[in-house]
């Protein structure tokens, strides 16, 4: 590879790592330090390929002051986790807000596909929701109550049932990319087709809008997060197809944990959506302006903490 499309593939890395510099506190030792097992392992392509260059003397001057960091003694912050989700995590997942682009371009496709078979046949949604859920939900429409499903079971065991449930299909979507992206790539391609289909059933039967203004309250958090569980899973799938300047082994390694990043801080917002349905969506008959009131700002939440927030916070450090 050419010195220049080495700096061009990786510069974005490097420059990020500066910033990262620049926290001090807010930074710790170990964000730093896969900070510094990434530029390593390019210092050591550069000393193969580019002796002499201004490049390996860049990187070299970075990798010094990032021992300096990492190795010196230092106190962990008392604050550790809030630390996490408020400037570790946004400014770590800047790098990857292409990857989520890629995960919802996915979702959204099948659950297009999932439209477009159901409006074409009905019986479709049996094949994917399955007959017993198709039979009840015609019986609760036949009662005057589509949602009435929501309704059923106490509030604390259905917010329990919910949430775990929901975090074990975040961390399947996440495993799944060890099998490659396209393992990833199935499990949102099935969950947006069940989408597609779900709100199609109401749809063929004129109570979409009755159907969403109930669902869409804890379905706005749940959907976004189980993109971004997808999301997690391209990661680590991507790393094994996409090695780039690093040893397969080591940037599945640096893959897999990034991912495990993404998914693990998926994991208070699945608490929010799994409190909304036990607690909240069975109040369907609430105000139309407060139920548009609890989705939108629960779809602010996810667009703000994922995609507005990491920018604001990198411009600030930048």
């Amino acid at each position: 590879m050419r010195e220049a499309a080495f700096v061009k593939q990786n510069k974005e890395k490097w420059i990020a790592f500066e910033k990262a510099m620049r926290l001090n506190y807010q930074i710790t030792p170990d964000y730093l330090a896969d900070y510094y097992i990434q530029l390593t392992n390019d210092l050591a392509y550069a000393q193969t390929y580019y002796p002499e260059s201004k490049t390996l003397q860049y990187l070299n001057s970075l990798a010094s002051e990032a021992h300096q960091k990492i190795y010196k003694n230092k106190k962990e912050s008392k604050n550790r986790i809030v630390s996490f989700w408020k400037y570790e995590f946004p400014l770590f997942f800047l790098q990857y807000q292409r990857t989520l682009l890629y995960a919802f371009l996915i979702f959204a496709s099948a659950t297009a596909i999932g439209v477009i078979s159901t409006i074409n046949d009905d019986s479709f949604v049996r094949l994917i929701l399955g007959d017993n859920y198709v039979n009840q939900t015609l019986e609760n429409i036949e009662n005057g109550d589509p949602t009435a499903i929501y309704k059923s079971g106490g509030e604390l065991g259905t917010f329990l049932g919910i949430t775990i449930n929901n975090i074990r299909v975040a961390f399947l979507a996440y495993a799944f990319g060890v099998i490659t992206s396209i393992g990833t790539g199935y499990i949102l391609f099935s969950n947006g087709v069940m989408l597609g289909a779900f709100f199609t059933f109401f749809y063929n039967r004129d109570l979409l809008f009755e159907a969403s203004k109930t669902i869409w309250l804890h379905g706005t958090i749940e959907i976004s997060v189980i993109v971004i569980a997808g999301c997690a899973g391209l990661i680590m799938g991507n790393s094994i197809l996409f090695p780039k300047t690093y040893s397969r082994r080591i940037s599945f390694l640096k893959g897999a944990k990034d991912g495990l990043k993404v998914v693990v801080s998926t994991i208070p917002f699945f608490i929010i959506a799994g409190f909304i349905e036990g607690f909240i969506t069975r109040y369907s008959n609430m105000p139309v302006w407060l139920a548009m009131t609890i989705i939108f700002a629960s779809l602010f939440l996810i667009v703000y903490y994922y995609i507005i927030y990491p920018i604001i916070l990198n411009k600030k450090y930048a």
